[in-house]
């Protein structure tokens, strides 16, 4: 599983890598980019509620075979059908869809069948391979880019997630209870249970951990889905023996890479010092040292690849924590219906970091400023936000007690 979980977002960052590409043959204004970026999440949005409601009703494995499909075509139809801004954020929407069929159903394949052990620890391995996986597609998406161009780029990545449907099917096996799609009664009620999600709700530490997944989520991919150009941007303006070692896909590669111990890390931190207080200081760290990125624009390209270093440990810190956490904090039997809620508004974030990021590019620039510190100040924002108001609302209680 944690082999279809790099697979199925091989094409995670194709469009991030071809960005600056697409964004001048296209002439698109940096929100319309953003706003491309953010189809990937218009489509998650619109699948992950189906798909991990089935998850508590079927085979899961079916469920991640047919998005692993569905994220081929879209990544397929980008590369070879798309012809502008008003037809590809359809295919990346197919694409983000299909993702969203793969990586929380992977995630209760995984939980379904851990019986022993640290669940936690299985679950910060799984979250923390997201890392892997993206890093595996800038680096990827970059080499055919660079040698065959970006439409190229995305036919040959679209082969990922199918190979990871193929995978988790034959793989793992289907538990006894799980019963295949054509055995079970489907309605589109189910594809959003409310009254199922009324009970989540009630579990307050369920709330809160949701809430901290959305404001992470947001700054997450609004920064893996501008990093490669604001690495060009950087590299393009820089001074003469201020020459950047590497591409900008190659360092967006191993910034990806250094997020995976981070998650890992993160968790075992989380369960020594106390989840809610791990949760906070990394968030405030984050929003730190996401403005000093954005600051760093001219400055040597060591300093500014130091800090962004460190802003993406801090972005990865409590990711697994926060998903673990979820998990464990809600009952069995809406524990598929919890997970869809927590990737709906997960995602939800992510849907709207990568708009706000480009529309403030957009507004710094017109102003005459170069954006990236403010670009990066809106998007940070919202953890800090997210702390303050968890301090007086759902984790209020646990203060003298701060692990779950």
């Amino acid at each position: 599983m944690l082999l279809t979980q790099v697979l199925s977002i091989l094409g995670f960052a194709c469009y991030a890598a071809s960005l600056t590409l697409i964004q001048t043959e296209w002439q698109l204004s940096n929100f319309e980019s953003g706003f491309l970026a953010s189809s990937f999440f218009i489509g998650y949005l619109l699948i992950v509620p189906i798909a991990t409601t089935l998850t508590d009703k079927i085979d899961t494995r079916q469920v991640y075979l047919s998005g692993g499909l569905l994220a081929s075509i879209g990544l397929f139809g980008m590369g070879y059908c798309s012809t502008g801004l008003h037809d590809a954020w359809i295919y990346l929407m197919l694409h983000g869809a299909g993702v969203s069929a793969t990586y929380m159903p992977g995630l209760k394949i995984i939980s379904d069948r851990v019986k022993m052990g640290e669940v936690t620890r299985h679950i910060s391995f799984y979250t923390a391979f997201f890392g892997i996986g993206a890093a595996s597609s800038y680096f990827v998406s970059g080499l055919f880019i660079q040698h065959f161009g970006w439409r190229e780029a995305f036919l040959m990545t679209a082969t990922g997630p199918a190979l990871a449907g193929i995978l988790a099917w034959m793989g793992t096996k289907r538990p006894p209870e799980e019963k295949s799609f054509f055995q079970i009664h489907f309605e589109l009620k189910d594809a959003f249970p409310i009254e199922r999600w009324k009970k989540v709700l009630e579990v307050k530490e369920a709330m809160g951990y949701m809430l901290g997944y959305s404001a992470h989520s947001l700054e997450l991919f609004a920064s893996r889905s501008w990093l490669v150009a604001f690495f060009t941007y950087c590299a393009t303006s820089a001074t003469p023996g201020n020459t950047f070692p590497m591409t900008a896909t190659l360092i967006a590669t191993l910034i990806n890479l250094i997020g995976v111990p981070a998650s890992i890390l993160g968790n075992e931190m989380a369960l020594r010092i106390g989840r809610h207080r791990w949760v906070y200081w990394v968030m405030i760290g984050s929003a730190i040292s996401g403005v000093c990125l954005g600051a760093s624009v001219h400055l040597h390209w060591s300093i500014i690849l130091a800090v962004a270093l460190v802003h993406s440990v801090f972005i990865m810190a409590d990711s697994a924590t926060l998903t673990a956490g979820l998990v464990i904090s809600v009952p069995q039997d809406i524990k598929g219906a919890a997970m869809g809620l927590h990737s709906l508004l997960g995602f939800g974030g992510g849907l709207l970091g990568p708009a706000i990021f480009g529309a403030v590019l957009d507004i710094s620039r017109a102003w005459g400023h170069a954006g990236w510190l403010p670009a990066y100040a809106s998007i940070v924002v919202w953890g800090l936000l997210f702390v303050f108001y968890t301090q007086f609302s759902f984790w209020k209680s646990k203060r003298k007690n701060l692990s779950p």
